[in-house]
């Protein structure tokens, strides 16, 4: 693939091959848009069946990070990382380290966090060479595992959702279909049923669904039937593109929110559920609790203050589902406009301070430590 060309399309700034031979590290970091700020964006280690297929991985990955920073109202860009090779068996301290180093390089332009098959753990070696990783462990000052925030941050987004689709925002009484009950599903099955709600459960996971029976009721489905349950709210928090052609006829909800990333299989099935009257909570908005968090570590981490901002999701949605409503588009698209419209709007207030003989941008630095 011409790799200029990918970029071109969707202007990306930078992309930066990695590796380091002795630690057997091959990283790819994409830097997509810094126009609010620094790129924040975690770091995911997968094994990849080709180079090709990491770097389109990471292309995607940043770009949707800057679409998630912008419309939470951070002052950061999006950027991603992806490491080639199985996190069961490639880790090594050598390897992260190496890996810090090149991050330090980027002097700023970059901070990274965990991600799909790095942790916390990894994120303490990274931070021995540099300053700008998040999601450490609290003893450095940090946060610690995002997963309660994310999922504070999804109830907040669902009740908002539930407003526009039921009249209120309560959840006291609603049949809910969660789909996956890893971390972040089973502390938001903990908001939802210390609010009244009734729990219906399913992961590939046998324990896992065992226990969120065990503490919250929750009636157990296979994996299968989660889809057409009889429900009030389907919440996808498992893997992406659960929404589409086969499953779309099957949906019994009247809303859709859920932590899972890239919910949509296509952008046409967003066009299908604004269609089917389906309040649809676009996923990159209702799950930045656990972004919208380790940012907060970018200012000192002060737990209470982070989950303030996170609970404006629920105004984010709000936000969103009033742009779709006032311009008869669907809920995916008008997330695309809050957020595209917030860059656009920087970008011309910069272009404008140049015009008028400011030559050098300031920017606070914005150092972890």
């Amino acid at each position: 693939m011409e790799w200029f060309a990918a970029m071109e399309r969707d202007d990306y700034e930078e992309l930066l091959f990695c590796q380091d031979r002795a630690s057997g590290l091959k990283a790819i970091i994409a830097i997509h848009d810094t126009t609010l700020g620094p790129a924040l964006g975690g770091t995911r280690m997968w094994t990849y069946a080709s180079e090709e297929e990491a770097v389109i991985d990471a292309l995607r990955l940043a770009k949707g990070m800057t679409y998630k920073n912008a419309v939470s109202g951070l002052n950061l860009g999006g950027g991603k990382t992806v490491i080639i090779g199985d996190p069961k068996k490639d880790k090594s301290e050598a390897m992260f380290r190496a890996f810090g180093r090149y991050i330090q390089g980027l002097n700023g332009r970059y901070i990274t966090a965990e991600d799909v098959g790095t942790t916390e753990e990894d994120m303490n070696i990274i931070y021995q060479e540099t300053d700008y990783v998040t999601g450490t462990s609290p003893t450095f000052g940090s946060s610690g595992n995002p997963s309660p925030a994310t999922a504070f941050g999804v109830y907040q987004g669902m009740k908002a959702a539930a407003k526009a689709a039921f009249g209120k925002d309560s959840l006291d009484g609603k049949t809910i279909a969660v789909q996956g009950v890893g971390n972040v599903a089973f502390n938001l099955c903990k908001h939802l049923h210390e609010e009244g709600a009734q729990l219906i459960v399913t992961d590939i996971n046998k324990e896992a669904v065992r226990r969120a029976v065990e503490a919250y009721g929750a009636k157990a489905v296979d994996p299968d039937e989660i889809i057409g349950v009889a429900c009030d709210i389907y919440a996808p928090c498992a893997l992406g593109a659960t929404l589409n052609d086969e499953t779309l006829p099957l949906i019994k909800a009247s809303v859709i929110a859920g932590a899972a990333n890239n919910q949509l299989k296509e952008a046409r099935h967003g066009e299908a559920l604004h269609e089917m009257g389906i309040v649809y909570a676009p996923d990159y908005v209702i799950n930045a609790g656990g972004v919208i968090n380790i940012a907060d570590e970018l200012n000192g981490y002060n737990r209470e203050r982070a989950y303030q901002q996170v609970a404006k999701i629920y105004d984010n949605i709000t936000k969103v589902l009033e742009i779709s409503r006032n311009h008869g588009i669907p809920t995916y698209a008008a997330a695309d406009r809050l957020a595209e419209e917030r860059i656009a709007s920087l970008k011309n207030t910069r272009s404008t301070f140049l015009q008028n003989g400011h030559h050098t941008l300031s920017r606070r630095n914005l150092s972890v430590r």
